[in-house]
């Protein structure tokens, strides 16, 4: 079962509605956060709500005085027995509200759900995924937007592919739902925030590679690269550190994941520790 908190109340997820008047839906407007648990402790919750808060101000939302209570809210949900058991998935969102004034948005709705937490399939860990290039850019890359729909388009109907990579103008800069990162000449090459979302597994990756002894460069890496490539991988809170080992045509090294993204990884998963709350 899915909890959802709203307007002060947690009740079964069916029992909630969002009108058809708020401009979710009438327009796309809102962000929203994925923040996931490691033994019933919430992982990175400071820079997911930061996060929140940024995309909300640029978004037009004015949020201020809601989401300083998201954080009691998730520990208050996770806490009740009618929360999913086991690991849990808790999605805040900030909904546009009915009323749009001068660009802005000054009655938002906080709907929180509690999920079940489902982790990508361990083969996709052991074998990699494959992507799908397009050669767009995600609009409005700061702000963790619910609308998904310029991701999903380019891979409709498509199997085996994981997300669309977006390459505009012959550079790379994110997936549709994570940030991306390409190993090349002895470097870690990952877009720069403010040309893709500022990523939190992608800050903590950064953090570990650097302390690690790798060389980084935080630049858009190049399409031509992918021929030279020894690695590639994505990160995000669900899927933490996944390799990937075909873009479109191209094979990604040697087609499996690779020494780098599973060095990484084991660092990712050895220093959870320091950012369960």
């Amino acid at each position: 079962m899915t909890l959802c908190y709203h307007e002060g109340q947690f009740r079964p997820l069916e029992e909630i509605f969002v009108p058809l008047s708020d401009l979710a839906i009438q327009r796309g407007i809102g962000v929203f956060e994925s923040i996931r648990t490691y033994d019933r402790r919430t992982f990175a919750l400071g820079p997911h709500l930061e996060r929140l808060a940024r995309s909300a101000e640029q978004a037009g939302i004015e949020a201020r005085n809601l989401i300083p209570q998201v954080r009691d809210i998730l520990r208050e949900g996770l806490a009740r027995p009618d929360c999913p058991q086991g690991e849990v998935l808790m999605k805040p969102y900030l909904t546009g509200g009915d009323v749009r004034e001068e660009g802005r948005f000054p009655h938002p709705r906080l709907f929180v759900l509690f999920e079940p937490l489902h982790a990508p399939d361990p083969n996709l860990h052991r074998e990699g995924v494959t992507l799908q290039p397009a050669a767009m850019e995600r609009p409005f890359p700061l702000i963790k937007s619910i609308n998904y729909l310029f991701g999903y388009i380019p891979v409709a109907g498509m199997e085996g592919v994981f997300e669309t990579l977006y390459c505009p103008g012959g550079e790379i800069t994110e997936s549709s739902s994570s940030n991306f990162f390409l190993c090349v000449e002895g470097k870690l090459v990952t877009a720069p925030v403010g040309r893709v979302l500022s990523g939190v597994t992608r800050g903590i990756v950064l953090h570990l590679a650097r302390e690690g002894g790798f060389k980084v460069e935080e630049r858009c890496p190049k399409v031509t690269e992918l021929e030279k490539a020894d690695e590639a991988f994505v990160t995000g809170s669900l899927k933490e550190i996944l390799g990937v080992v075909r873009i479109g045509g191209h094979r990604i090294g040697k087609g499996t994941p690779g020494p780098v993204t599973q060095h990484l990884h084991r660092l990712f998963r050895t220093s959870l520790q320091h950012w369960l709350d």
